[in-house]
């Protein structure tokens, strides 16, 4: 037991070692960018002030979105997803399986859950003891189900999900921004410091490696931004890239997509004008999606009715949130 405390705590410390490398990469080019390139060897004034004041708006959006990607917390499902008190006793105290099974089902009937695993079973996760809403997944390393799950990231150290999704594309964008940034200005003094044209010293290193590192940084960025904004597109996380998601009538790798726009909204939300802001604002809370079949709100209330979604133990015996869903859906036990 001690052993495995000790693993897991080598673990939790060893899971920043790459946040360390991009933050000491990140601390190395300011340096090298403010320090050796605009204060000592660029020598027009205007041409430098103009430099530092784009490059730290850059600066301190990187950092920003990088910060919002890292520590915001992934989002689980709430209360109503979990086992109540007495449901939970039903369950321990039934030794008959298939009566567990039908507990579990009554239980999920009063929840909008359209999906399910790849045998048409109900979603159930046996470590958090949650019923899973859709597009919801475990995470191993962060040792809980994460709404809306698109991948956990090493970079970040965190998983990237509903909560932050919004947060890491915003990261991977300014990351790319800043790295153009540094190579467009850095170009013309790569190529003097090349050539012979500036005399050789300390800036020299500092700026032919910044070059080489905001090129290398750029094309690895363009490919993985890329990507997720074809899957912002299509309204997929990677892991349904991956695997589709499976609805009753069997997987769909485009049951969510609801169109171009409404797609954008769901992840950057209504006001465009803080689309490019790490502020929280996707739509809903990351318990329920509009299906592609269902796209009216009538019966897809991404943003109607949120106080259903209250996580207060009163209501507990409302109504069903959905239509009575097919009882002989069986359970399966990840």
């Amino acid at each position: 037991m001690a052993l495995s405390r000790g693993l897991r705590c080598c673990q939790r410390v060893f899971s920043w070692i790459p946040v360390i490398i991009i933050t000491s990469v990140v601390l190395w080019s300011y340096y090298a960018y403010v320090f050796e390139l605009c204060l000592f060897t660029i020598k027009n004034t205007l041409e430098k002030v103009a430099y530092l004041l784009v490059f730290h708006v850059c600066f301190v959006m990187f950092c920003w979105t990088y910060w919002k990607s890292i520590f915001t917390p992934p989002a689980s499902p709430c209360k109503k997803f979990q086992l109540s008190y007495s449901d939970k006793q039903r369950y321990d105290l039934e030794e008959r399986p298939d009566v567990q099974k039908q507990i579990l089902v009554e239980i999920a009937k009063k929840l909008p859950i359209f999906t399910r695993a790849q045998s048409g079973a109900i979603r159930f996760c046996d470590r958090c003891q949650v019923l899973k809403p859709d597009r919801c997944h475990h995470c191993s390393v962060c040792e809980t189900c994460v709404l809306k799950m698109d991948h956990h990231c090493p970079w970040v150290n965190n998983c990237v999900g509903f909560s932050n999704y919004k947060f890491f594309l915003l990261f991977l964008s300014y990351s790319m921004l800043y790295c153009m940034y540094i190579a467009a200005t850095v170009f013309q003094y790569f190529l003097k410091f090349w050539v012979g044209d500036l005399p050789n010293g300390r800036a020299k290193f500092h700026v032919l490696f910044l070059m080489f590192v905001a090129l290398m940084f750029f094309v690895s960025l363009m490919f993985l931004f890329g990507y997720h904004c074809w899957l912002v597109s299509k309204n997929r996380s990677t892991l349904e890239a991956f695997s589709a998601p499976v609805f009753v009538t069997g997987p769909d790798r485009n049951g969510f997509n609801v169109g171009l726009h409404r797609n954008l909204q769901q992840v950057f939300g209504e006001n465009r004008k803080l689309w490019y802001i790490p502020v929280f604002t996707s739509q809903g809370n990351g318990h329920y999606f509009p299906l592609k079949n269902l796209s009216s709100e009538s019966h897809n209330p991404l943003l109607a009715n949120e106080d259903m979604w209250e996580e207060s133990e009163e209501g507990s015996d409302q109504e069903s949130l959905v239509e009575d869903q097919d009882p002989s859906v069986t359970l399966e036990m990840e």
